[in-house]
């Protein structure tokens, strides 16, 4: 069944709506601590529009309220988020037709979130071409607008992590410390992690991603993270190819 860019959209907003739930808390929080670090409002607020990536603007916000060089956390955020050129060599093979704006937009709306959701739409359609040319021998028309579905689920998520982000600078003084919204932020990867374990592979890579990165957690400039999905993707390798 063929699908209009229109409706690719609406459907990549939809997908990304559960995980929202969880971005919500998590842009608050970065919100908050970021008026806690002396970061002025509009900055703090700037930097979620040109930054966008949540893990980089907490450990920004946190080596700037520690005085650190800006060299230091320039070099910091750019480790951190190391991950998303493994997201973009995923990725890439199902934007490799797009023109050149498209990539670039696509490259900026490119998270961890949007990631999940994108890469499992695109590896759906794989299966749908493959059943649908061994039917009738025809593509459907629908892989030429899937790039619309990560647009919505992209825009999805940037417009909610702007407009929390506003609401964490705004009302962060009267959220009180106790209630512990960081917990958020570890529930939104295990829901996008778990639903992608479907076989021995993947769940053997992510237990052992998981067991690195609490051994690994002491490492310096979050470089535990990077050792973690290292020890994650060869693992799952090796059993793939004893597979």
């Amino acid at each position: 069944m063929s699908k209009s860019p229109g409706n690719e959209f609406i459907d990549g907003v939809k997908a990304e709506l559960p995980i929202l739930v969880g971005v919500i808390p998590f842009g608050m929080i970065y919100g908050v601590l970021a008026l806690q670090a002396g970061i002025p409002a509009d900055q703090a607020q700037a930097m979620s529009a040109i930054l966008f990536a949540g893990s980089a603007q907490f450990i920004s916000a946190q080596l700037i309220h520690l005085g650190t060089s800006p060299l230091l956390i320039v070099l910091t955020a750019a480790v951190v988020n190391l991950r998303h050129a493994l997201y973009s060599a995923s990725i890439a093979p199902y934007v490799q037709k797009l023109r050149s704006p498209w990539k670039w937009l696509l490259a900026y709306l490119l998270t961890d979130e949007a990631y999940a959701v994108a890469i499992t739409h695109y590896q759906a359609g794989d299966l749908g071409v493959s059943a649908d040319m061994s039917a009738r021998q025809e593509p459907p028309d629908r892989a030429d607008y899937q790039h619309w579905y990560f647009l919505g689920a992209g825009l999805a998520l940037w417009s909610v992590w702007q407009l929390s982000t506003a609401a964490g600078i705004f009302l962060g003084a009267v959220v009180p410390d106790s209630w512990s919204l960081d917990f958020t932020l570890a529930l939104t990867f295990i829901a996008l992690v778990v639903p992608n374990l479907r076989d021995r592979a993947s769940l053997a890579a992510a237990l052992a991603a998981g067991l690195t990165a609490v051994a690994a957690m002491s490492l310096p400039y979050k470089s535990g993270l990077m050792l973690a999905a290292l020890v994650g993707i060869l693992v799952g390798l090796a059993l793939e190819k004893r597979a």
